[in-house]
């Protein structure tokens, strides 16, 4: 079954989803809001990585942001879609982000 990436035109969210060849095959839903409004994306191919070279990966482009706050969030955010926590990571690193922020204020 081939693995299919969708937007949600409600909530924005975007999911993956396999799709079965069958008649049969259910209408994909949203994953985070269970909407039936999506649009299908055009999928980009990835060659399969080991979690090493993943992690590689980011040390290097951690080592070029720098001290820049908002190059190591952007690049943060990045590690946390990669690794399937985004939602997650996203929610502390906007807290930490608006600490930042508001500390120089």
């Amino acid at each position: 079954m081939p693995l299919f990436e969708y937007r949600c035109l409600d909530c924005g969210a975007k999911f993956s989803q396999l799709v079965g060849m069958t008649a049969d095959s259910r209408e994909p839903k949203c994953a985070k809001c269970a909407g039936e409004n999506v649009r299908k994306l055009i999928s980009r191919f990835t060659r399969v990585r080991g979690e090493d070279d993943r992690l590689d990966a980011f040390e290097s482009a951690a080592l070029g942001a720098g001290d820049d706050p908002a190059s190591m969030g952007k690049l943060m955010r990045e590690m946390g879609e990669e690794m399937g926590e985004g939602e997650d990571v996203d929610e502390l690193i906007d807290e930490a982000e608006r600490e930042l922020y508001d500390g120089e204020a």
